[in-house]
């Protein structure tokens, strides 16, 4: 297996929620480490780099203006095979079709608000972690 650092997010309405505890506590029981993680607000010229790939979609100005609208965590995610283990444990993007159990399925509201997000390779998570942290920011760099 491959030691990797993913890039994830607890969205404004887990935030709002305040499941930021039970959200970290599921990673670290399923060997993800946080690496780097900070409390903050996302600009919106960076949450449109962000998510730049949907420019083109009919959501992405709902998608901005949701991230933007309170406060997120943001982390890097460290272990084996830390992209694959993120997503599993995420779980579907629609909180009704996510399985049991899984973090989208225990505090995702909709499609829209599905409470995290989680890179979905490798590369996109090097990508993601340089728009969010710098190197300095990692405690296992």
């Amino acid at each position: 297996m491959a030691r990797e650092t993913t890039f994830s997010i607890i969205k404004p309405n887990a935030v709002k929620k305040n499941v930021i505890g039970p959200i970290i506590q599921l990673f670290e029981k399923n060997g993800l480490q946080v690496a780097a993680m900070k409390l903050s607000k996302i600009e919106k010229v960076q949450c449109e780099e962000f998510y730049a790939e949907h420019r083109a979609r009919p959501f992405f100005g709902e998608l901005v203006s949701f991230m933007t609208s309170g406060p997120v965590v943001l982390m890097a995610l460290a272990g084996e095979n830390a992209v694959t283990r993120n997503r599993e444990l995420m779980g579907a993007t629609d909180p009704k079709k996510a399985a049991p159990g899984t973090i989208r399925a225990l505090y995702g509201d909709s499609v829209g608000e599905n409470s995290v997000h989680g890179s979905d390779s490798a590369a996109s998570a090097e990508r993601e972690l340089k728009i969010f942290f710098t190197a300095k920011e990692f405690a296992n760099p």
